[in-house]
């Protein structure tokens, strides 16, 4: 196929994911253990602990590789302890969680959010990010819910309140039948988690509001792409009988073109919930690779994501299509494989944004080059090995453990960038020279001849 400016296109992975973005070092550990205050969350202790609680919660979502992660360890530390049997500290790894912090719209690491009256809206913490300005933060957070239940307005945990029966809208649950089944789920295309019911069922009516409400939050969070529906398999037995149901609530997933196959994850809301996002990540399609035409396309990508990954590929007299097809199918096979981090993917021809190479020290020869911009930070490594699926990852891989050398962007911004045309997705031509006439001209009878 041609690659043009935009590109969508689904390939296989083959190498382990890495992650970079608020730094370009990724170190594989915890930051807490359980000789520390903090309490450690995660999708499985998660609901239990801080939606069913009844205390306030300040919460850090962090990523092992962050540099700014690692330096507010110590205050996180010394924080929970000044807060102990006060207010609850926690800290959720985001990386290996990612479906939490996608669950509460976590775009940067570390963010700081605190779970107070309403559990399902936390608010951010903006203040300063050390151990003294985030405890007068959670005391100023403890002082307002305090102060809002003497007055009435709050009598706890949402969460708690809304377990009888609320949290979510019904309507979001889809009711399956017989006949709009294959309609809505196997011929959609999308993602489905069934819940096969029976009305008289204690266990059925216990997950109904948690299913509701997961619904809810799922439809927004993944922009309609992840369906929660539910099956009355009393009244609907031919699609029980189907898919084997033999007792009451069963839930399964239907993913485009496989088998379904039985969800084993737990029934509270936020099980569900990361569930979902889970399956959402799975089966995203990976991000678009864009040419560069323009500074709104390099300063909005870089602004959005965590990281850039931006190749400078040879002139397309050098390439023809076909070559330059070749290098953008590498780029879009790492795309698909790192299509969970938020890394946005950008390329341009050589000799066309020469401001940009040279902020990145490419310095006009060299191509295919790449570049891995941290824009927060302004820092930048290169590729120095081979421009193929095993350079490409190895250089990623070797900047994820810190072996890689990362420099500051040139000018410590983002450069001029040029307007361009799209490519045609076509091979190149030379310009056509003018034709001379040479009849006319009177050339030396010794010419070309030899003097001695």
């Amino acid at each position: 196929p041609t690659f043009v400016a935009r590109i969508s296109h689904s390939a296989p992975s083959y190498f382990p994911p890495a992650l970079l973005g608020c730094s370009l070092v990724f170190m594989v550990q915890g930051f807490y253990s359980a000789s520390d205050d903090v309490v450690e969350l995660n999708p499985s202790n998660f609901n239990r602990e801080v939606l069913q609680s009844d205390s306030l919660w300040l919460i850090e979502f962090y990523a092992p590789w962050c540099g700014h992660c690692q330096s507010l360890t110590a205050d996180w530390k010394k924080t929970a302890t000044a807060l102990k049997g006060i207010v609850k500290v926690g800290a959720v790894d985001a990386d290996q969680h990612n479906s939490l912090g996608g669950q509460y719209s976590v775009r940067g690491f570390p963010t700081i959010k605190i779970f107070g009256a309403n559990k399902n809206k936390p608010d951010d913490y903006q203040g300063g990010r050390n151990s003294q300005a985030i405890v007068d933060g959670a005391l100023n957070a403890l002082h307002t819910l305090v102060k809002d239940r003497m007055s009435g307005r709050s009598g706890g945990s949402d969460y708690s309140r809304q377990s009888g029966g609320g949290g979510g809208s019904k309507k979001d649950v889809v009711e399956l039948t017989d006949d709009n089944f294959d309609r809505l789920v196997l011929n959609s295309g999308e993602v489905w988690l069934v819940e096969f019911f029976a009305p008289w069922c204690g266990h059925c009516k216990s997950l109904e509001p948690e299913w509701a409400a997961a619904a809810s939050a799922v439809k927004e969070q993944t922009k309609d792409k992840v369906h929660l529906g539910a099956v009355d398999a009393t009244v609907h037995q031919g699609l029980a009988s189907r898919y084997g149901i033999r007792g009451f609530p069963t839930i399964k997933i239907f993913k485009k073109g496989e088998e379904p196959e039985d969800y084993q994850g737990g029934r509270t809301r936020g099980d569900i919930i990361a569930g979902a996002l889970d399956l959402f990540s799975d089966n995203a399609a990976p991000p678009e690779l864009l040419e560069i035409l323009n500074a709104d396309v390099l300063k909005k990508t870089c602004d959005d994501y965590q990281l850039c990954v931006i190749a400078v590929l040879p002139h397309i007299l050098d390439t023809g299509a076909a070559g330059r097809n070749g290098y953008l199918e590498v780029m879009m096979k790492m795309a698909e494989k790192y299509k969970k981090k938020m890394w946005g993917w950008l390329w341009t021809e050589a000799g066309v944004q020469m401001e940009l190479e040279a902020s990145l020290g490419i310095g006009g020869f060299g191509y295919p080059a790449m570049a891995a911009i941290n824009a927060r930070k302004m820092k930048f490594a290169l590729l120095k090995g081979s421009f193929s699926e095993t350079g490409i990852h190895e250089f990623l891989r070797d900047l994820s453990v810190g072996r890689g050398s990362t420099a500051t962007v040139g000018g410590g911004a983002l450069p001029n960038i040029n307007s361009v045309e799209a490519w045609d997705g076509k091979d190149g031509e030379l310009p056509v020279e003018d034709d001379y006439d040479l009849s006319d001209v009177d050339l030396d009878d010794n010419f070309g001849k030899d003097e001695l």
